[in-house]
């Protein structure tokens, strides 16, 4: 914009310096010619075109060097207007680029900062992962150890358990010890007798041990550890645990407050008066 004003001051006062100097020289050289007339008429024609000329030439010089001053000075003035718009433009580039520095740097300081700490996350999660799955295989390895060492003891102890199967007439099954008895006697007198020996009378849990029992005692009917003599009808192991489930032959029980005292067939069991005298067999648990 500044480029194209001052090409036109330039071509303006061009064209007014030529206006002027043509004026200037109509002017001069008539009054001149006039004047030369008047006073000296008796000149030659030649001489005073010549004079003319002169006075024409060096006043036109006159003229163009103020014109071209003033169009100097009207070159300065614009290129200074020039200079001071570049330069005011130029600033405001410089402060906008300054700016946009200045936040590209923060953003980058930010960025440098947030990927720092991502780094610090990322290796301490990592660490922690690390020591997570050594804690892990620590446990895995402690938990199959154990495992492996109680499997042996179990086995151990199964295998020393059965070492004493049979010895004294006790029999081994399913970490418990049983003994039949030869002779027969009241329930109250069996079961005294178990306790002596650090038993008690058998509680058969399940038709598994039931089965085992009926092996035992062949067809013969035993006394076994299952009462009402505290209260008619709520029947409990020597325990104290309450009978839940039990595998009474069919119309069994039937003896009410006369027969509190089970016995136990291979056919089932049956409710007898305690003071009846059948064998029994005593069962001394240990522990698993």
């Amino acid at each position: 914009m500044s480029d194209a004003v001052y090409d036109e001051v330039i071509r303006t006062e061009s064209e007014r310096v030529e206006m002027m100097v043509a004026i200037y020289e109509s002017a001069d050289c008539a009054r001149d010619h006039d004047f030369r007339t008047e006073t000296n008429t008796h000149q030659p024609l030649q001489q005073t075109g010549s004079d003319c000329v002169k006075i024409i030439n060096s006043r036109a010089a006159v003229v163009c060097l103020v014109l071209l001053c003033v169009l100097l000075l009207t070159a300065v003035i614009v290129l200074c207007v020039h200079i001071h718009t570049n330069n005011t433009n130029c600033t405001e580039e410089t402060k906008q680029l300054l700016t946009s520095d200045t936040n590209f740097t923060e953003d980058r300081n930010l960025l440098l900062t947030n990927t720092t700490n991502f780094t610090d996350e990322r290796n301490l999660l990592l660490n922690n992962t690390t020591n997570f799955t050594d804690k892990r295989d620590q446990l895995l390895t402690t938990n199959s150890s154990l495992i492996l060492l109680n499997k042996q003891l179990n086995q151990e102890k199964n295998e020393l358990w059965k070492c004493f199967d049979g010895m004294d007439g006790w029999l081994y099954y399913n970490f418990s010890f049983y003994n039949i008895s030869s002779e027969r006697k009241s329930w109250t007198e069996s079961r005294r007798y178990c306790t002596e020996k650090g038993a008690d009378l058998i509680i058969i849990n399940n038709r598994e041990e039931q089965n085992f029992v009926d092996k035992m005692a062949g067809s013969a009917g035993v006394w076994i550890g299952l009462t009402d003599i505290d209260e008619d009808g709520l029947w409990k192991w020597v325990d104290g645990s309450t009978l839940t489930a039990g595998l009474w032959k069919s119309g069994e029980p039937n003896g009410k407050k006369s027969e509190n005292c089970t016995v136990s067939y291979p056919s089932g069991w049956y409710d007898y008066p305690c003071n009846k005298a059948f064998q029994w067999i005593c069962e001394k648990k240990i522990l698993k």
